[in-house]
């Protein structure tokens, strides 16, 4: 037997039928809760529950109050609703760390292949300056680990995000959020991050450069060995 419908679906099934045909679009604002209540026949609390669905999707921010600025609103931070899920999924162990960097892998080793074919451009040239100045950031010994990583993160993004897919740098960021607990993991159980650190810049500069220079199969070959070695570092690989 089907489990019934929940009542807050509708809500959600109503927007996005407006987004797709263009009625509702990104800053727009949705209707009052007590308008939506009535509009579907259903209660208020179910309306909230549907707002809270939306806002943990990345799809709406809400604002509690009174006033113009009271109210949800459409947003777009598609990654940030994946990226959730993936988290809860590999700290439930139902998604294998493994499995989400060998995800990666697969991403981000096409992505170089296709950047290094793709057409010079202005977008093209700023990536490249920004993940030029992200490496001279992680050149800094004296960086603590956090940052570290949170450049690292955004130069694997802006690699990707040179093929122009925007699908592929949404799941790339996700990706990258989804194994931020085993990277702290794994810094706080070694003693000799100063070595790691640099043992991953010399590779980042290789990548950089075969990017830069559109060796594809270099920069892919050069990838897939950077994250690969920075999983086997992990104590205890599920």
């Amino acid at each position: 037997m089907a489990a019934p419908t929940r009542a807050y679906s509708i809500v959600l099934d109503w927007l996005e039928a407006r987004l797709r045909s263009g009625e509702i679009s990104v800053g727009d604002k949705l209707p009052a809760e007590r308008q939506l209540a009535e509009d579907f026949g259903i209660s208020r609390a179910s309306v909230r529950e549907a707002i809270r669905v939306l806002d943990a999707m990345g799809l709406v921010r809400s604002s509690t109050g009174s006033g113009p600025n009271a109210g949800a609103v459409v947003i777009s931070e598609p990654s940030a609703a994946l990226a959730w899920a993936l988290r809860m999924h590999v700290a439930t162990r139902s998604l294998p760390v493994r499995d989400i960097v060998n995800t990666r892998v697969l991403l981000e080793t096409q992505s170089a292949l296709e950047a290094a074919v793709a057409p010079d451009s202005d977008l093209r040239e700023s990536c490249l300056a920004r993940a030029g100045y992200l490496l001279g950031l992680m050149d800094n010994p004296e960086l603590p680990a956090d940052e570290f990583h949170r450049y690292d993160a955004e130069f694997h993004i802006l690699l990707a995000s040179l093929t122009g897919n925007v699908v592929v740098e949404t799941m790339m960021d996700s990706l990258r959020q989804a194994t931020i607990g085993y990277v702290q993991e794994t810094v706080a159980a070694v003693s000799h991050w100063p070595e790691i650190s640099r043992s991953l810049q010399e590779q980042h500069h290789r990548i950089f450069h075969a990017v830069r220079e559109r060796r594809g199969e270099d920069a892919s070959l050069a990838l897939e060995e950077h994250i690969l070695w920075f999983y086997s570092l992990l104590p205890n690989r599920d």
